[in-house]
């Protein structure tokens, strides 16, 4: 078992956090008023997301992210209240709202996601600066997207400074932040199938390829590459071991926050010294109880214990 004594420090960067509403109505009507069945209002992004399941663990962590005008103090009040520890930079403009509509009679689900405030070079480099410095030589979680004015080598720039502490930095994002990122060699990645197949330009439609294309992404200096593949579960390919893991089956009302929720699982795990096969566990049942949960919420940690059991991880 980990030694939950000796965790490492966990940081999370979120530079473009969001207010999430989530509405559930009947079914989207073209050129029509349609009345909400429920609505809920959460803080969002890909870095909250992680900030928050970390603290439904118990793991201690400091997340970092903007904002800004008056959604941003919104925002400020619902991560007061859901996360242990936020170092703020607020910046002119305001911070995004994202929406999520799902509808009731088809199961569909739409989303839009907001742009976000401006942020001078000089502020985040400024946030950048203390994110690494609290990280050390613990864990940084580098995550979700970026708002248009920043340059798309900064995940890039993160991790480079992350190593350069000493510690290990853990990137889940898709597109140019994430092939740039890989090149500055992080510890982890943790993209979707799709966004593998997207980084690699072509189809990958088995295990075989999905671990060939992992360890080409590890002669470029990635140590860790763990892939999401939904119901299916993941693959997660380090130094020396191919691991499968293969998520149990539950009910599933809402997939946002699911990868998150695996990355919040596998990061609170490695905190504290766990194996890889006990952190891919670990992702899977976050991911797994997560999906259970309306809209944006996350996962229960009480779910989390139940499911842990009925993941089943085997090497290949």
């Amino acid at each position: 078992m980990p030694d939950a004594s000796a965790r490492l420090p966990v940081g999370v960067l979120s530079l473009n956090p969001a207010v999430d509403i989530t509405y559930e109505i009947p079914r989207l009507i073209a050129d029509q008023k349609v009345h909400a069945l429920n609505s809920r209002y959460d803080p969002g992004g890909n870095g909250i997301n992680v900030g928050r399941g970390l603290k439904r663990l118990g793991v201690q962590a400091c997340t970092f992210c903007v904002v800004a005008g008056e959604i941003g103090r919104f925002l400020r009040h619902q991560l007061d209240a859901q996360l242990d520890q936020v170092s703020y930079l607020e910046v002119e403009g305001e911070t995004r709202i994202n929406g999520t509509i799902i509808e009731s009679i088809t199961g569909a689900q739409f989303e839009v996601s907001g742009l976000g405030p401006t942020v001078s070079t000089d502020a985040w480099q400024h946030l950048l600066d203390r994110f690494v410095t609290h990280c050390g030589e613990g864990l940084a979680v580098i995550t979700g997207s970026l708002q248009q004015s920043l340059p798309r080598d900064l995940y890039a720039e993160a991790v480079r400074r992350v190593r350069e502490a000493g510690g290990r930095a853990i990137v889940d994002s898709h597109n140019d932040l994430l092939r740039n990122a890989i090149d500055a060699r992080p510890f982890l990645i943790k993209p979707n199938r799709y966004e593998l197949e997207t980084l690699v330009g072509q189809s990958l439609t088995d295990e075989r390829a999905i671990v060939r294309q992992a360890r080409q992404l590890q002669e470029r200096g990635v140590t860790w590459v763990c892939v999401s593949m939904g119901a299916e579960g993941a693959l997660l390919v380090t130094e020396s071991l191919v691991l499968r893991g293969e998520a149990p089956s539950v009910p599933v009302t809402s997939t946002v926050g699911a990868g998150d929720s695996m990355v919040a699982g596998m990061t609170g795990l490695l905190a504290q010294g766990a194996s890889a096969e006990d952190a891919l566990r670990e992702g899977i049942a976050c991911s797994a109880a997560t999906v259970m949960q309306p809209g944006t919420e996350l996962f229960e940690r009480a779910t989390v214990a139940r499911l842990r059991g009925e993941v089943r991880v085997t090497q290949l």
